[in-house]
C-alpha cells in the first residue's frame, strides 16, 4: 500500500473503505458532497461496491485501483465513489439490479457508471487489467464509457432511464397477489402444497454429496430448515435424510474450519472441499440455527458438536471487546486466499511426529496437496473406521486427533491472521441472537442464553437513533446510517425468540413497538409488502421491495412470520390478515421455486400445520420451560410467566407455585398439565 496517496475515504470507519484510502484513485464516500460534485462538473459517477472479505475486490484493487495510469484516468473523467455493500445494502440492491439487467449476472466488486443524478447506464463486476476471461480490460471499459458519455450522451441517458424503469417495475413482482381473505385460509393453507414444495426442493438435491444443484454450492440453510420441519411435521423421511446428509457433509468438508470451527460462505466444488475462505457472521448464525433444528429432529451428536464448534468460533474470534460481533473474517492473508487455513505434508509431519499418519489420513492430507498444492483439512471417513486401520480403539484415535488439533491451532496462531471486518451490523447481530436462543433451547447451555441477552442489551444501548428508530452499523463508539428493513425484521424475530427462552414478556412488547414503527415508515401503500428503506431516507433513486431469500433471509418473509406470531400474542387480527396477504402474494413463486423463497415457504408450512399455542404459568416454570424448549415444535407460539399479564394467552391462568402447562388453539385451552412429557403426548395426539 502506497501511503503517499490519501483520499477522502481516510475519514471513514468501514474497513473496506479504509482499505482503499491510500489508492491513487480519488475515491469519495457516498454522500451529498460527491453527488453535488458530479453535477457541478457534469461528468459521470463511477460507483465501485464491495466488502472487506471479498477476494476479487482485493484482486481488482491491486491490479487497477493501485495502478497510477488507471487511477489518473479515473480521476480525470469520473467522480469515483466507493461503497461498502454491508453499510449500504440498499444502494447495492439497486445497482446490482442494474448490472444484472445489463450483464445477466452480478457479484462483487460491482462497478457501475452513473449519470450525475445517480442513474446507472452501464456496469459489470470484476474487470481484469488486460483483456481476459472473455472480459474487456478495465482501461477498455473506462475509455468506452468516456466515449459514450462524451459523444453519445443522449443514448447513455436513455439507457439510464430504461434501467431505472426496469428496477422500479421489479417491485411489481407481487402483482400476482392472491389476496386471500381470512375466511378462505383453510383452503389456501393446505398440506398438498407443502408436500409439493418439499418435492420441488428435493428435485435439485445432490443425493451423493448433499446440497442442491452443482458447484458453486451455497449453504441454503432455509431450504434445509424447510425440509427438516416438513419431515418432522408430515413424516417425510427423505426430507429429513437430505438435510442430515447435507449438514454432515458440510461439517466434514473443507468449507468448515476443522481446527477452529466456523463455516465459509460457499464451496467452489460439489464435495464441499474448497471454499472461498471468507467467514461471514451471518452464515455462521444461520448455520447454527439450522444445526439446532437438525439436532432436535435427529439427536445426531454430529450436530450438537457442530453447534458448539460454530458458536465457539463466533464467541472466540468474532466478538468485539466492548460488545457486539464483527461482520466477517477475510479470505486472504498476505495476498493469498486461504493461506491461514491450509497445510502441507512436511509441515504436519514435523509438527505432529508419530501422530501425523493417523491425523493426515483422517483429514485427507496428501502429498502434493488436495487444493492448489496445499491441503485443506476435511474428513473422509469415520473415526471408528480409522481406528481399525491403525489398530487402536476409537477413543484412542479421537484423543490423537484432538491432541493434534490443539497443536495445530497453536501453530496456526503464529501465522498472519485474516483481516477482520470490525464494524458491527445490527441485522447480522440480531440473527446471531436468534441462533443463540435456538442453540440454548436445543442444548440447554446457559452460556448461549447469557450471550443472547448481553447482545440484545448492547444493541439497545448503541443502535438507538434517539427518534424512535434504529441505526444500521456501529464502530468506535458511534452508530450511523438509518436502519433498513432487515435490521428491524431480524430484531423483532430476536425479541420473539428471547421471550420464548426467558419468559420475559417485555421482549414481546418491544417486538410490538418495532413492528408498529415498521408499519409506519416502511409500508407500501400500493402493496402488502414493505420497502427495504424507510421513507425518511432520500438518497436513493428507487425504494426496493426485497422478497427473495439471498445470503440473508428476505426481510419481508421474516416480517410476515413476525406478524403472524405477534397477531396471536396480542390478538391483533389486522396483522394476521397482512401476514396472509404477504404470503399469498409470493405463493406462486415459492411453490415453484422454493430454493429462492424458502423462508416464505417455511412460514406457509407452519401456518398449514396449525400453530400450537403453549403456555406455562406458575412461580417455578424454569425446569419445565427448559424441557419444553428442548422439544422440536416448529409450529408453536410459546409464552411463559410467573405472574398474570394483560395478554390473551396469559390472562385467566393459574399462577400458584405449581407449574401449569396449557396446550391451546385459537385461545381455547385444554386442562392444565404439570409436566412437559404430558404436553408432548398431547401434541402427538393433537397432530394425529
Amino acid at each position: 500500500m502506497d501511503k503517499q496517496h490519501t483520499n477522502a475515504l481516510i475519514n471513514e470507519t468501514s474497513p473496506y473503505l479504509l482499505q482503499h484510502a491510500h489508492n491513487p484513485v480519488q475515491w469519495h464516500p457516498w454522500g451529498e458532497e460527491a453527488l453535488a460534485l458530479a453535477k457541478e462538473k457534469d461528468i459521470p459517477i463511477l460507483v465501485s461496491i464491495g466488502y472487506s472479505a471479498c477476494h476479487w475486490c482485493h484482486v481488482m484493487e491491486r491490479e487497477s485501483f493501485e495502478d497510477e495510469t488507471a487511477a489518473g484516468y479515473m480521476n480525470s473523467h469520473f467522480i469515483n465513489i466507493k461503497i461498502d455493500r454491508e453499510e449500504r445494502p440498499d444502494l447495492d440492491q439497486v445497482y446490482m439490479d442494474a448490472v444484472q439487467a445489463i450483464a445477466g449476472n452480478g457479484g462483487w466488486p460491482l462497478n457501475v457508471f452513473l449519470t450525475p443524478d445517480g442513474k446507472p447506464f452501464y456496469g459489470g463486476t470484476y474487470f481484469p487489467p488486460n483483456k481476459a476471461f472473455n472480459r474487456p480490460s478495465w482501461m477498455d471499459v473506462l475509455h468506452a464509457m468516456t466515449d459514450l458519455w462524451t459523444n453519445r450522451r443522449i443514448e447513455a441517458e436513455e439507457q439510464a432511464d430504461k434501467l431505472v424503469d426496469h428496477i422500479s417495475k421489479s417491485n411489481n413482482f407481487a402483482a400476482s397477489t392472491l389476496g386471500v381473505p381470512l375466511t378462505e385460509t383453510v383452503s389456501f393453507f393446505n398440506t398438498d402444497d407443502c408436500r409439493l414444495i418439499a418435492a420441488n426442493l428435493l428435485k435439485t438435491a445432490d443425493k451423493q454429496e448433499g446440497g442442491f444443484g452443482s458447484a458453486p454450492k451455497f449453504l441454503q440453510t432455509y431450504s434445509l430448515q424447510y425440509l427438516l420441519q416438513h419431515g418432522h411435521l408430515y413424516a417425510n423421511a427423505d426430507a429429513i435424510a437430505h438435510s442430515e446428509l447435507t449438514l454432515t457433509k458440510m461439517l466434514q468438508g473443507g468449507i468448515y474450519d476443522q481446527l477452529g470451527g466456523g463455516i465459509s460462505r460457499y464451496s467452489t466444488d460439489n464435495e464441499w472441499l474448497a471454499p472461498h475462505f471468507e467467514k461471514m457472521l451471518y452464515d455462521n448464525a444461520l448455520f447454527t440455527t439450522v444445526l439446532a433444528d437438525a439436532w432436535q429432529v435427529t439427536r445426531n451428536t454430529v450436530f450438537e458438536a457442530g453447534i458448539r464448534s460454530t458458536l465457539g468460533f463466533v464467541l472466540a474470534e468474532m466478538k468485539a471487546p466492548g460488545g457486539g460481533y464483527y461482520t466477517a473474517l477475510d479470505a486472504d492473508t498476505e495476498h493469498e486466499e486461504g493461506k491461514y487455513y491450509v497445510w502441507d505434508v512436511a509441515e504436519l509431519q514435523t509438527l505432529l511426529g508419530k501422530d501425523a499418519p493417523l491425523f493426515m489420513q483422517y483429514y485427507n492430507v496428501v502429498e502434493g496437496g488436495n487444493w492448489e498444492g496445499k491441503n485443506i483439512l476435511n474428513i473422509t471417513k469415520p473415526v471408528d473406521e480409522l481406528a481399525k486401520e491403525f489398530d487402536v480403539t476409537t477413543q484412542q484415535a479421537q484423543e490423537t486427533i484432538d491432541r493434534c488439533k490443539r497443536l495445530l491451532m497453536l501453530e496456526r496462531s503464529k501465522r498472519v491472521y485474516p483481516g477482520i471486518d470490525d464494524k458491527i451490523i445490527l441485522s447480522v447481530n440480531a440473527l446471531l441472537i436468534t441462533s443463540f436462543c435456538k442453540a440454548y433451547a436445543a442444548l440447554q447451555e446457559e452460556a448461549y442464553l447469557v450471550a443472547a441477552e448481553d447482545l440484545v442489551l448492547f444493541i439497545e444501548q448503541n443502535f438507538d437513533d434517539k427518534k424512535g428508530g434504529l441505526l444500521h452499523t456501529y464502530k468506535n463508539g458511534t452508530a450511523r446510517i438509518l436502519a433498513f428493513l432487515d435490521d428491524y425484521a431480524y430484531l423483532v424475530q430476536a425479541y420473539i425468540n428471547l421471550q420464548e427462552v426467558t419468559g420475559n414478556q417485555q421482549y414481546l412488547h418491544k417486538a410490538k413497538a418495532l413492528t408498529e414503527y415498521v408499519e409506519l415508515y416502511f409500508g407500501d401503500e400500493a402493496s402488502e409488502f414493505y420497502f427495504y428503506t424507510q421513507k425518511q431516507q432520500q438518497d436513493i433513486i428507487v425504494r426496493k421491495i426485497d422478497l427473495y431469500d439471498g445470503a440473508i433471509p428476505s426481510p419481508n418473509a421474516v416480517m410476515a412470520a413476525n406478524l403472524f406470531y405477534l397477531s396471536l400474542v396480542f390478538n391483533q387480527t389486522s396483522w394476521q390478515e397482512k401476514g396472509v396477504a404477504m404470503i399469498s402474494g409470493v405463493f406462486n413463486a415459492f411453490k415453484k421455486y422454493p430454493g429462492s423463497f424458502a423462508v416464505w415457504a417455511g412460514e406457509y408450512l407452519r401456518q398449514t400445520a396449525g400453530i400450537k399455542e403453549i403456555v406455562l404459568t406458575g412461580t417455578k416454570t424454569g425446569e419445565e420451560l427448559k424441557k419444553t424448549l428442548s422439544e422440536f415444535i416448529p409450529n408453536k407460539v410459546l409464552q411463559s410467566s410467573n405472574k398474570e399479564e394483560e395478554m390473551p394467552l396469559l390472562s385467566g391462568k393459574n399462577y400458584e407455585e405449581v407449574v401449569n402447562l396449557y396446550l391451546c388453539e385459537n385461545y381455547s385451552c385444554g386442562l392444565p398439565m404439570q409436566n412437559s412429557a404430558d404436553l408432548v403426548a398431547a401434541l402427538k395426539i393433537n397432530n394425529a
